[in-house]
């Protein structure tokens, strides 16, 4: 298979995983998947394991799990039965059945103290599959370069696995919501100090919301920072946050050496415009900033 091939046939392979991210509430057999894309539907199976070394339905059920994950630890005014239809069951009872039987606790059981290290040990998979596989493009004059004011934020500081940031968001969207500080009305940003691939214990990140005025001390351990004035480069990125860290690479790797830019002396950070699971994930928008001298 020549280069040009082979990407037409990956291309026609990744149209598959959006036609999913797309439709996790309605019915995904194999005539609809092969069609989206436009391979037969005797072929099409063996074809989605043989590139992803996972079969399609548990790709389809896995993604629908991981909806209902987010929404479950994150959104806990929406009802299981709720969540169950959007997830693209017909009730809470099938729903209850596949999940138990792929997370090793109930819907209640994770909406109440979620155990993250086994929901991962078991997304792995897919989620290795959409890193590797969908990528997010962009051309150098998506890239601006704008001036930001100095921004106060209120910060909850995760330290540690990465893995347990779910923890973090669940305590940081309880206490947001106690103080009425609404996404819709006051931004949200997360400061990355470190990356994933460091060491778990040695990862840093902030979680944090922009506020008008000093927040007191708390028992939350929520901090007053200032995310300062300055020039960015920022990009926006619009996906799951599989393809984000692809694109926070390119922006070092192909835009920065190119620009004549420096980095200046504070860490990238993001700006999250919409949210998944509020959003669909492919939906997801987030601005990325540069800080630049």
């Amino acid at each position: 298979m020549n280069e040009a091939a082979e990407r037409r046939y990956r291309t026609r392979m990744g149209k598959v995983l959006e036609y999913i991210d797309a439709r996790l509430d309605e019915p995904l057999d194999l005539d609809r998947l092969s069609a989206a894309a436009a391979f037969s539907k005797y072929h099409f199976h063996r074809q989605f394991r043989a590139l992803y070394g996972e079969s399609v339905f548990r790709y389809v059920v896995l993604r629908r799990l991981h909806r209902a994950a987010y929404e479950l630890a994150f959104r806990r005014q929406r009802s299981i039965l709720h969540i169950a239809l959007g997830c693209g069951y017909e009730g809470a009872e099938a729903f209850a059945r596949a999940f138990k039987k792929h997370v090793g606790q109930t819907p209640s059981q994770f909406r109440e103290q979620p155990r993250w290290d086994t929901w991962w040990s078991t997304y792995d998979i897919v989620s290795d599959i959409r890193s590797k596989h969908m990528r997010f493009r962009f051309k150098p004059d998506d890239v601006k370069i704008v001036c930001v004011p100095d921004t106060k934020v209120a910060a909850f500081e995760h330290r540690g696995d990465p893995r347990r940031i779910g923890d973090s968001i669940r305590a940081f969207v309880e206490w947001r919501k106690q103080h009425k500080l609404h996404p819709s009305r006051y931004a949200t940003y997360n400061i990355f100090y470190t990356d994933e691939d460091i060491e778990p214990a040695a990862f840093r990140m902030d979680l944090c919301v922009a506020v008008d005025s000093e927040i007191e001390p708390n028992a939350e351990g929520i901090v007053n920072k200032v995310i300062p004035a300055g020039r960015c480069a920022v990009l926006r990125h619009v996906g799951s946050d599989e393809t984000l860290d692809g694109a926070i690479r390119s922006l070092y790797v192909d835009w920065l050496p190119n620009s004549g830019e420096e980095p200046r002396d504070f860490p990238l950070y993001l700006q999250r415009i919409t949210f998944f699971p509020d959003v669909p994930e492919h939906e997801a928008v987030s601005d990325i900033f540069l800080p630049l001298r």
